[in-house]
């Protein structure tokens, strides 16, 4: 049962929301001021006989009284507040933070599952729980619902936003969002709860959880052991998936506020600058009940709301667990959009069964997608360790059931993976593959850079390298997922330069905290990853606070990293060759590599890098993958060097292909093109892609020559 809040500090709020002052209150009850005082300030608490008095001059019941768990209903009702428009002129034309995504159900999964790790509580070390709802309403539970939001206090607003809707992006979408509301008769709720979570705990306005998601943009308030979000963007993601700019929150607090925890309620609505009732309009409203002690009462703030009005809202958690739920109100989701749309005539063949579920369908399966792909790890234990997450997807139409609660299970989705981060947590890795099944393991090093942009490295933090054998059901073969502490997978990457005919595998690269407690430097690890990470959270590479805390070439560091990882997997994965044994026919006819430069006179041979080593293969898109590595020769100046790939020919000159990228992984730095060596290093490697459309056929039927020329390479 909740605990209820202190009668003193309770009475002094319900006095404020029946806008009554103490002196009112005892005229009212034939008592002193001072006696209404010393409740207010905890010196005393009213008789029992007193207490029914006070529950009716507040307009109450006696047990809301005495339980406090509560507000009263007397006083200001809930309503919306509307953000007054800038006194200086200036127009907003949406939040420039939801434009940082796109209207996506899976970009909205990876957000706010690793929003819900970085708030699950840890003490008790159960996972926190992720559920996705998706609701589509139509008919009079749309009305019903409709009037839950007090649509018709919002309808003026979003009638002056359509009526601007050419002239911001904004406007459109919530125009569409409105039209498509009312010509087809139906409203998408999609619906993110989270238990075993902190909730939006702290006050209304100043720092806390609560203020940093509702009341504040661009504000991350994570400094925890892993955690995912840097930017305070991530819950953007909630308002750019509503094609009405509105999210409903009911959030049960891991941490009493007011001396209540479950059901605080509140919406955030986001539109653009509009003119309404001959007023303008700054953008973002509030759902709240009026705060007293604003200008006017007309500032909202959140409420404690009773069963039934979350029930209305479709807020209604299970159980009292901690942890929040977010209503999307008119969820949207291109992808779902595109493959929903048919007409009659092509309805049974896309799957659409004519009531109009379509796309909820193909939404429910791009969620599951996301979140076995970016969250298997979190999803998986062994040994020890248990799952950090537990996520599953359902959804309803009018309540009833359009498909059953979808558990996501890792082992199903990412078998050879969730093996070899099993294997790992229950030490049975081995240090060679030699049966199928096997989990092969190597350490490879970060080399952690000083900060404040001092030269030398600070430490080696040892990351952990896991390969396996993979299987069909792990989507694209020979790919290493690398994540860190909140076990998200930040990069999918493929590893270049396999010979034909390896075995396929999957690889797991373990870094931070992930790699485990006794891993050094986990702790500097993290904090230079996540620095490393853009606001999708998909990479890591140059970024503007790695520069500014570290340096500017401090994003080195990690393709030095990849190197090793590479090298690392084909030491585990590609037999040695045997003494004497020829080359790969197909390859030998692939590969050129000349070992002479083709412009020998521009500098005398003792000076000029050579190629020594080259690794290339056919993308998926048609283009040559290439690694290279060059020798170099000890001498006090190097000349810059032009890498150049042609394609052989037997007769006439060679054609010359351009390169989409060129990018130094080692020992040199790309500039326009050309290859500038870094002084003292023995050799250098780098990386390139060719550009498809300048290849004049196509490129599995070419030979590949990859020459190194001195100056400009012409």
């Amino acid at each position: 049962m909740e605990v209820g809040e202190e009668f003193g500090p309770w009475l002094a709020r319900q006095l404020k929301i029946a806008n009554k002052s103490q002196t009112e209150l005892a005229q009212e009850l034939n008592l002193t001021r001072a006696a209404v005082s010393a409740w207010i300030t905890k010196r005393s608490v009213p008789r029992p006989a007193v207490m029914a008095e006070i529950a009716q001059a507040l307009g109450t019941d006696l047990g809301t009284v005495h339980t406090r768990t509560t507000d009263t209903q007397a006083g200001l009702p809930v309503t919306w507040y509307h953000r007054p428009g800038y006194q200086d002129g200036g127009r907003d034309g949406g939040n420039a933070a939801a434009f940082a995504f796109d209207a996506d159900v899976q970009v909205l999964a990876r957000e706010t599952c690793q929003n819900s790790l970085d708030e699950r509580i840890v003490e008790n070390g159960r996972p926190v729980r992720v559920r996705y709802t998706i609701h589509e309403l139509t008919g009079e539970k749309l009305e019903t619902f409709r009037a839950a939001i007090l649509w018709d206090e919002l309808q003026p607003h979003y009638s002056a936003v359509s009526e601007s809707a050419a002239d911001q992006k904004v406007g459109r979408v919530v125009d569409a969002g409105v039209r498509d509301m009312f010509e087809k008769g139906r409203l998408i709720l999609l619906r993110i709860d989270d238990y075993n979570a902190s909730g939006l705990t702290g006050d209304d306005y100043d720092d806390g959880k609560f203020a940093a998601v509702v009341r504040r943009q661009l504000e991350s308030l994570k400094s925890g052991r892993g955690a995912g979000g840097s930017y305070g963007l991530g819950k953007a993601t909630l308002w750019a998936t509503s094609a009405l700019g509105m999210v409903l929150i009911n959030s049960t607090l891991s941490v009493p506020h007011e001396g209540r925890t479950e059901r605080r309620v509140i919406g955030r609505l986001e539109l653009p600058w509009r003119f309404v009732d001959g007023k303008p309009w700054a953008g973002p409203a509030w759902l709240g009940r009026p705060d007293p002690e604003t200008h006017n009462a007309d500032v909202v703030r959140s409420w404690w709301a009773d069963e039934e009005a979350v029930k209305r809202l479709y807020l209604d958690r299970d159980g009292d667990e901690p942890g929040t739920s977010f209503l999307i109100v008119g969820a949207y989701d291109v992808a779902s959009l595109d493959q929903g749309t048919s007409d009659s005539d092509t309805d049974e063949e896309n799957g659409n069964d004519g009531d109009g579920t379509h796309d909820i369908r193909v939404m429910h399966r791009r969620l599951v997608e996301a979140l076995s792909r970016d969250f298997w790890a979190a999803m998986t234990g062994g040994g020890n360790r248990l799952p950090l997450l537990e996520t599953s997807v359902r959804t309803f139409r009018n309540g009833e059931v359009v498909v059953e609660e979808e558990k996501v299970d890792p082992t199903d989705t990412q078998p050879a993976r969730t093996r070899a981060l099993r294997s790992f947590y229950e030490g049975t890795t081995v240090d060679r593959l030699t049966e199928s099944g096997q989990v092969a393991l190597r350490t490879v090093p970060l080399r952690l850079p000083l900060s404040g942009g001092r030269r030398g490295t600070l430490g080696a933090h040892q990351g952990v390298l896991l390969v396996t054998e993979a299987e069909d059901k792990d989507g694209e073969p020979n790919q290493v997922h690398s994540l860190r502490g909140n076990r998200m997978t930040i990069k999918k990457s493929g590893v270049s330069g396999l010979p034909l005919g390896v075995t396929h595998f999957q690889g797991v690269l373990l870094l931070g905290h992930a790699a485990g407690e006794a891993a050094p430097f986990a702790e500097e690890a993290e904090e230079f990853l996540r620095a490393a990470e853009p606001p999708e959270h998909d990479r890591w590479g140059q970024t503007e606070e790695l520069t500014l805390r570290w340096s500017h070439s401090a994003h080195r560091r990690i393709a030095t990293l990849t190197t090793e990882v590479n090298a690392a997997v084909k030491e585990l994965v590609v037999r040695p060759k045997r003494p004497g044994a020829q080359q790969s026919a197909k390859l030998r006819t692939k590969l050129t590599v000349p070992r002479k430069s083709a412009s020998p006179k521009r500098a005398s041979k003792a000076v000029l890098p050579e190629l020594d080593d080259l690794d290339a293969e056919i993308g998926t898109g048609g283009e040559w993958r290439i690694t290279a590595e060059v020798k170099l020769p000890r001498a006090d100046e190097l000349p810059a060097m032009t890498p150049v790939v042609l394609l052989d020919v037997r007769s006439g000159s060679r054609p010359r292909l351009d390169w989409a990228e060129l990018v130094a992984v080692e020992g040199c730095e790309v500039e326009n093109g050309t290859l500038r060596f870094t002084q003292g290093a023995r050799r250098a490697v780098f990386r390139g892609s060719t550009d498809p459309s300048s290849h004049p056929v196509r490129t599995e039927l070419t030979r590949l020559v990859l020459e190194l020329r001195a100056g400009t390479g012409e």
